[in-house]
């Protein structure tokens, strides 16, 4: 049976390791062990906040959305409970884009609840 070399192709996967790497500060950045390791890390480090993300925005809305809430006298999960049983379906984003950019069409969202 003839022999594998795997010249050709360690240098493949050497190369695409340290393109992935590119910009990684001392040894990570240029050798390939520990290239692999900052690359696992990496994974493993996305996989996970990207669930996380969602969580701080979700929160950064809530915030935007109570202070304006706050100031018309209706608290936050008032007006969330009162959209609900109104069957106005706007999510949180769009609702703390509204708050911040057109206060004047929130206001009306806040008086339709009342």
């Amino acid at each position: 049976m003839t022999r594998v070399k795997k010249g050709v192709n360690a240098l493949k996967t050497r190369r695409n390791v340290l393109k992935m790497v590119k910009g990684y500060r001392f040894a990570r950045g240029n050798k390939e062990r520990a290239a692999y390791e900052a690359i696992s890390h990496a994974g493993t480090y996305a996989f996970a906040h990207r669930r996380d993300k969602k969580n701080d925005f979700r929160q950064l809305w809530n915030v935007r959305l109570s202070v304006p809430l706050k100031e018309a006298g209706i608290s936050y999960s008032k007006f969330i409970g009162g959209l609900k049983k109104k069957g106005i379906v706007i999510d949180r984003k769009i609702l703390a884009t509204l708050a911040a950019e057109s206060p004047r069409t929130f206001g009306k969202l806040i008086e339709a609840v009342k």
